[in-house]
């Protein structure tokens, strides 16, 4: 996927070492974000479905792609993985463990397996209105690698009002700060799933993340979610 070479990957970087998160403005077009949307009343495309009330995680519904998954989406998260290794190995060394994630993404898929975790975890999530996400980290086994990626498929403003991203960061002894995500359509905002590091005075402490999606107050989102460990 040559288009990720345009980035600044090392400010991007930066952004995540000092924030927990960063953009990648226009990663996708509105053809693209379109075509995958597309695909959600197409249960061809997908292995389950949840819709969120009955579970208490919110008001919405998502669905789970199956292998294998559309091209777009396959493409998207082999060529993200290669990126963000380099960085999630950083911070696994800087939290004294000792996993070190492979330079590409089959071969961490492979080790998923391994472990019994073998179902595709990327999701496209529909929100209506009133429709909202708890926080909530997604983790679905031992594994996991500590960088995800959502893609907003829908356009602020136009095709949807209120539904921010919303990004929670507990401190140790701390307030949580919360962060929120402003995105246009076609963005994908990588950010932590669970715990990053954070340099103190006596060397890197661990901070909890969590995620969510605000209240829609009116129309329809779609976000295209890439997670790159499997589940159970």
């Amino acid at each position: 996927m040559s288009r990720l070479d345009a980035y600044d990957w090392p400010l991007l970087s930066n952004d995540l070492n000092s924030q927990g998160s960063t953009v990648l403005q226009g990663l996708l077009t509105a053809d693209e974000c379109a075509r995958i949307s597309g695909m959600y009343p197409d249960e061809s495309h997908f292995r389950s479905h949840v819709v969120m009330a009955r579970h208490g995680f919110g008001r919405g519904e998502y669905r789970y792609f199956r292998y294998p998954l559309p091209d777009l989406v396959q493409a998207m998260r082999t060529a993200l993985y290669p990126r963000l290794a380099p960085i999630a190995n950083d911070w696994n060394a800087r939290l004294g463990r000792e996993r070190c994630y492979p330079a590409m993404h089959a071969d961490y898929l492979a080790q998923c397996h391994a472990a019994e975790q073998k179902r595709p975890t990327p999701l496209l999530l529909q929100y209506g209105p009133g429709d909202y996400n708890c926080l909530h980290q997604d983790l679905y086994g031992d594994l996991v690698f500590p960088l995800q990626v959502a893609v907003l498929l829908s356009e602020p403003g136009r095709d949807f009002t209120g539904g921010e991203l919303v990004l929670t960061e507990q401190r140790p002894r701390m307030q949580s700060r919360v962060e929120v995500v402003p995105l246009r359509q076609g963005d994908a905002v990588i950010f932590a799933v669970n715990e990053r590091p954070v340099q103190g005075t006596r060397g890197p402490y661990r901070v909890a993340l969590r995620h969510g999606v605000s209240r829609i107050r009116s129309g329809h989102r779609h976000t295209l979610g890439i997670i790159f460990h499997d589940a159970r």
